[in-house]
């Protein structure tokens, strides 16, 4: 047994420095998939190496695309028009739930037979909401083992869209992601999703609507509860951008925005912007709230201690429904005030 090697820290009375953030796993996971579905090739730049990508990478393989890693955390999707070349497949899915359920929702409009697994964890995730919604719109899905969870079975079927599609939101926002990408493949006229009940993390929705936007599906959203998808135009609904930067994620951004409020700064994080379609970015609105000194380009953001005369940071109130991940990290500032204010 090797002993256990020891790690110094500070006391600091400064940070300093700039860092390039990895890839939005949220981001990258979709973005594949997209770029998978699209007419066209796509280069995908910044994203993330991680096991969710990893897995997404390797089902997209198994249905027959090609998706080539090349150096620089850069890959390259061949898109195959909306239609998958494998129609017969038995896929692992690891524990990648960003990958399980927006790729089940795609494989039900396939009209092919397809098993998906995963680990004995992935085993334990609830799927049924999104199961639900599917098998509105005809899809033949089937439980293996545990009613609501996979390993699922996708048999092929004739999928007609006659009413609303109404989806729980207060489970996961990724089941209504799962129909909001999935759903355009079969759009004959335009397809109305209802949200029932409260509609949780928000902000990962307007991430998968302006992806889809990026890859030419445009949907509207009359109210906060309901989504209309547009009927195709053409075969091939998705459209390549061509190349698609990857954010780099701002829930690990936050941690260096504060570092850079705490220790004076200046601390630059590179890969994500005044631009972002990440809800997190909004921590950075919240720093300078408390008196933080924010400046931010079209990439980068940075923080350069305090404008306060006081030099010190002060406290306010807000609601983190909107940033759930960055919330954690406030909520550790809050040491640091106290610590001034004893």
């Amino acid at each position: 047994m090797s002993a256990l090697l020891g790690i110094e820290i500070g006391p600091f009375t400064r940070a300093q420095g700039s860092i390039i953030l990895p890839g939005s796993k949220s981001i990258s996971n979709r973005a594949l998939l997209l770029a998978a579905l699209s007419s066209g090739q796509t280069t995908l730049t910044n994203l993330l190496d991680a096991d969710d990508t990893q897995v997404m990478r390797n089902a997209l393989r198994t249905l027959g695309l090609s998706v080539v890693d090349q150096p620089n955390n850069i890959c390259i999707v061949s898109g195959c028009g909306g239609q998958f070349p494998v129609r017969d497949a038995d896929l692992f899915m690891g524990n990648a739930g960003t990958a399980i359920r927006p790729l089940t929702a795609a494989l039900a409009m396939q009209g092919g037979n397809y098993r998906l697994s995963g680990v004995a964890r992935m085993h334990e995730r609830p799927i049924r909401d999104l199961v639900d919604g599917l098998r509105q719109v005809g899809a033949d899905i089937a439980y293996e083992l545990q009613e609501g969870y996979p390993p699922i079975k996708i048999s092929a079927a004739d999928i007609q869209i006659q009413d609303v599609v109404k989806v729980r939101g207060d489970v996961s926002s990724q089941f209504l992601t799962a129909l909001l990408m999935a759903l355009p493949l079969v759009a004959q006229k335009p397809v109305r999703i209802e949200v029932v009940g409260e509609l949780i993390s928000r902000p990962y929705i307007d991430i998968t609507l302006k992806l889809m936007a990026r890859f030419g599906v445009k949907v509207a959203c009359p109210d906060m509860q309901s989504f209309v998808i547009p009927a195709k135009t053409s075969e091939a609904v998705y459209q390549s951008p061509g190349q698609l930067l990857v954010e780099g994620d701002a829930s690990s951004a936050s941690y260096f925005l504060a570092l850079g409020a705490i220790g004076g700064g200046p601390v630059r994080v590179l890969g994500v912007g005044r631009d972002s379609i990440q809800g997190d970015i909004a921590f950075a609105d919240a720093l300078a709230l408390m008196g933080a000194s924010i400046s931010a380009g079209e990439d980068w953001i940075e923080v350069v201690g305090v404008k306060n005369p006081s030099g010190k940071l002060h406290g306010i109130t807000i609601d983190c429904t909107e940033i759930p991940d960055a919330a954690m990290t406030l909520a550790m500032l809050l040491y640091f005030l106290m610590a001034r204010l004893a």
